[in-house]
């Protein structure tokens, strides 16, 4: 699994012109599953993601989590985190999993993210979705699973 976290002031999608989810202050976290991914990743996963340390305290050092701030996080699903663009100019995504395990996968990591106190909104799975971000800092960090 690969996560791309954003910290932001705000980030919210829309599904046909229409707000479907947001948060404020938080995180925007995409999310890309591949074939080897299994459900034993998952709490690891979404505890690392929930107690990250990228906010900034009172003294302006980064050392709070998302869950110090009480802020959310905008989980969205994104195959295109596992595209391969070695050959030619057209990428890849033959490294992301199939559309029923990776939905399934991805149902679980928000059932999973539901323990912790955050306020977790979400994207829909395989849906034709614009992503609106306010990038705080900016701040942008890639979790890979492998790298855990």
């Amino acid at each position: 699994m690969r996560l791309l976290i954003q910290r932001a002031s705000s980030a919210e999608v829309r599904i046909d012109g229409k707000v479907h989810a947001s948060i404020g202050q938080g995180l925007l976290v995409f999310i890309g599953i591949t074939h080897s991914d299994t459900p034993e990743l998952i709490p690891r996963l979404t505890q690392k993601l929930a107690e990250l340390r990228i906010f900034s305290d009172s003294n302006g050092k980064i050392n709070l989590s998302v869950q110090d701030i009480s802020g959310g996080i905008l989980l969205v699903s994104q195959f295109t985190l596992y595209a391969d663009c070695r050959r030619g100019r057209r990428p890849d995504f033959i490294s992301a999993a199939e559309p029923v395990k990776a939905e399934m996968l991805y149902n679980l990591f928000i059932s999973e993210l539901y323990r912790y106190d955050v306020n977790l909104q979400t994207g829909v799975f395989a849906a034709d979705m614009q992503v609106h971000l306010v990038n705080d800092g900016p701040v942008t960090i890639m979790l890979d699973s492998d790298t855990l």
